[in-house]
């Protein structure tokens, strides 16, 4: 029997079961898995034990474990981001948040008959919710709307997990014995916290996380009707950087306008970054050329926000600004607010970077023009020092691959239009350690989001419709993977 022949098969089971899938996305949601040092690991921990308890319920797996890592060797020496004021501290007794990292689910069946191997990827923790006023609902609390469901991890990424044991159930009803491919899942629980053990769990978990395609299921659709196929991630580098002018703070009307503050000398290296349009000015900091489909002014305003009065910076396509070009950003000052503002000339300042690196180019390089071209342009002669440098490298699909081949075709089926290929300004830095690992491995970036899920923001929401999409995708690819004999 053929994926055609299960195909409809396949999409009524789906169906019929979307609202015990989406009740269990639900109870997922109402745990707040905040991966982050200033919330309680606690939820953390059930986040993982729920999914691990869903995982089991299938009865595919041999083994379904919730697993703890070392952190990796440089994750303790990265800057850890600050929880919102409205968080209430942990206050549980857990092992210190610098000791191991955040509960993973594992699991594992073998493959038979010499069929491939799947792995399967999402991530259980969630981004901090965020000042809960600016929520139309209560971001812990799932709530349906029309045909969207709001809540925090509604779509980032709880629906990922979701979408993976949707699909698995599905195979396990309509192939019955017939189900032969090798099944591993890896749902990680710190994504949003900068992925602290990934590295030393892949490598400790590496025989039993092999596989011959990985689907990570963290990504984007085109629309809630066009799927989509991530095939060009930018990389990432963020650092601190200090810049210092005195070694004390002075009165400003006793010596401002001989005297160089720091304030000053950021605000003109700063600047030196772009040029008049907008776009990067760091010698060397190269563009993608990637092929990028139609997307108006219009589109880009109305899913950002955009007022019409402000105009879009850089040059070239929006989608080739967003997906092919370096882009860098001020996330962050440290210098004393408007309300505590003093007529006083500042020693030193301190600002976070954060610069997106085009596909094809070292994110380490990367970083090293920025540093230079900072550098070379302090201004009044000050001192500049960079802290706490991450970065994570870009990645670009090999498209000729026979899984991209069949997860087009799976897609097709699953949402009645051909999937667009896409890149996706932000980053995903695991994927270089995925490479890494398994390096034979054939990589798909899919997910379930739109560009109406805000994730990451309030009122992140899933849109049911693109959901249930996504499960037939899945499930149609992991049959053709049924269909594949050794050697194919």
């Amino acid at each position: 029997m053929t994926t055609e022949t299960h195909e409809e098969a396949l999409r009524q089971y789906i169906q019929a079961e979307l609202p015990t899938t989406v009740a269990e996305l639900c109870r997922l949601v109402r745990i707040p898995s905040v991966s982050w040092p200033a919330f309680d690991p606690a939820h953390v921990s059930a986040s993982a034990d729920a999914v691990a308890e869903l995982l089991r319920g299938i009865g595919l797996f041999d083994l379904v474990e919730v697993r703890q890592a070392a952190l990796d060797n440089s994750a303790a020496a990265t800057l850890k981001p600050i929880a919102p004021a409205t968080s209430a501290p942990s206050t549980s007794s857990a092992p210190p948040v610098d000791s191991l990292g955040a509960p993973a689910v594992v699991a594992h069946r073998a493959a038979r008959n010499g069929r491939p191997t799947v792995l399967l990827y999402a991530h259980h923790d969630v981004q901090p919710p965020g000042n809960d006023t600016e929520w139309e609902t209560p971001p812990f609390e799932p709530t349906l709307r029309g045909d969207r469901l709001y809540g925090r991890g509604a779509a980032d990424d709880k629906a990922g997990i979701m979408a993976h044991i949707g699909a698995l159930r599905a195979v396990r009803d309509i192939l019955g014995d017939r189900l032969d491919v090798g099944i591993a899942l890896f749902i990680e629980g710190e994504e949003e916290y900068n992925s602290r053990s990934f590295r030393t769990f892949l490598r400790e978990n590496r025989e039993l996380l092999a596989a011959d395609v990985i689907i990570v299921a963290d990504s984007v659709n085109w629309s809630t009707d066009i799927p989509a196929l991530t095939v060009a991630l930018r990389g990432a580098v963020a650092f601190n950087l200090r810049i210092d002018t005195l070694d004390h703070a002075l009165h400003s009307g006793m010596f401002g306008g001989v005297v160089p503050d720091a304030m000053l000398a950021t605000v003109r290296l700063l600047n030196t970054l772009w040029d008049a349009q907008g776009g990067v000015a760091v010698v060397g900091l190269r563009n993608a050329e990637i092929i990028t489909p139609p997307y108006e002014e219009a589109q880009l305003r109305a899913e950002t926000g955009l007022p019409d009065a402000v105009h879009p910076i850089g040059e070239g396509s929006f989608l080739s600004r967003i997906w092919c070009q370096p882009s860098i950003t001020v996330t962050g000052i440290d210098a004393p607010t408007t309300a505590h503002a003093s007529n006083t000339l500042l020693p030193h300042v301190r600002v976070r970077i954060s610069a997106r690196v085009a596909p094809g180019q070292d994110a380490a390089e990367a970083f090293q023009l920025i540093r230079t071209h900072l550098e070379q342009h302090a201004p009044f002669g000050a001192s500049l020092s960079f802290e706490d440098v991450e970065t994570g490298q870009p990645f670009l699909v090999d498209t000729g691959g026979w899984a991209v081949t069949d997860m087009r075709a799976a897609m097709t089926r699953a949402w009645g239009q051909k999937p667009v290929d896409i890149g996706i300004g932000g980053s995903i830095p695991f994927i270089s350690e995925l490479v890494d690992q398994f390096p034979l491995a054939q990589i798909l970036v899919t997910g379930v989001e739109d560009a109406d899920s805000r994730a990451h923001s309030p009122n992140e929401s899933l849109h049911l419709g693109a959901f249930r999409r996504a499960i037939l995708t899945e499930a149609l690819f992991m049959t053709q993977l049924n269909e594949r004999n050794p050697g194919d």
